[in-house]
């Protein structure tokens, strides 16, 4: 699969990176100075549902920092079947791991949920995460995070139930967007979670008999937050806190 060219056809409506408050929270806690003298010439980009950011084995030229919306961090087995291992959304920025030394994607990169980001070259942004010890140190940060949200999923994967893991995700997804709706299929959160389809459909028919969600037409909307809460399994806490510290 090839990735997907970026949308700019909304591009002019957007301000340049330097002369507007950013909504990335790793470009707004960094010191003024540092914006000013890294991050000036950030090109605003549309990021589309089911683009592809990165593709396995693809060149890491470009990082991108999620302002709305959210990019799910896949990994693909040989029989194509996928299992997300991450998810980013404004907290944190996409293509990371060239700043720690990786020269090609080891993950398969989506937008799952449509918004805008801010792209930067690789190249120039590693400069950054050279010459700054603030850039450096937050740029760290998050790429821990990430680390600890991957093993977090890969046991709750292995030990919680459906129900468990389908509410997790979609309170992971409604912390990060602060939208109760969002565009989904069964078969993509299925996709997500790692479990067959019919699995996730009779899950998310439980989940709107007893109110907690909303779903049609490939919208699904978050009814009951509490209740999902109380369906999740203590790994939802665990990321929530996580991503509070973070922020």
């Amino acid at each position: 699969m090839r990735v997907l060219p970026l949308l700019r056809d909304q591009d002019a409506l957007m301000p340049a990176a330097s002369h507007f408050a950013p909504q990335n929270r790793l470009l707004a806690v960094m010191p003024q100075a540092d914006r000013e003298r890294f991050f000036a010439d950030l090109e605003p980009v549309v990021l589309s549902l089911r683009q592809v950011l990165y593709e396995v084995g693809a060149p890491l030229e470009h990082l991108y920092f999620v302002e709305q919306g959210i990019a799910s961090v896949l990994t693909t087995m040989a029989d194509g079947s996928t299992i997300e291992v991450g998810m980013i959304g404004r907290e944190g920025a996409v293509g990371v791991s060239a700043l720690l030394g990786g020269r090609v994607s080891a993950q398969h990169i989506v937008v799952q949920v449509p918004g805008a980001a801010l792209r930067m070259n690789a190249r120039l942004c590693k400069e950054a995460f050279n010459q700054s010890e603030d850039v450096r140190s937050l740029i760290l940060r998050f790429a821990e995070s990430m680390m600890n949200l991957s093993a977090q999923t890969a046991g709750c994967n292995r030990l919680h139930s459906i129900e468990q893991r389908c509410a997790r995700w979609l309170l992971m997804a409604h912390d990060r967007i602060q939208s109760d709706v969002l565009p989904m299929t069964h078969e993509f959160l299925s996709s997500m979670i790692g479990v067959r389809r019919p699995g996730v459909t009779e899950t998310a028919g439980e989940f709107q008999r007893s109110g907690l969600i909303r779903y049609h037409h490939g919208q699904l909307t978050i009814v009951d937050r509490e209740g999902l809460e109380a369906v999740a399994c203590e790994c939802y806490l665990i990321d929530h806190d996580r991503l509070q510290l973070l922020l």
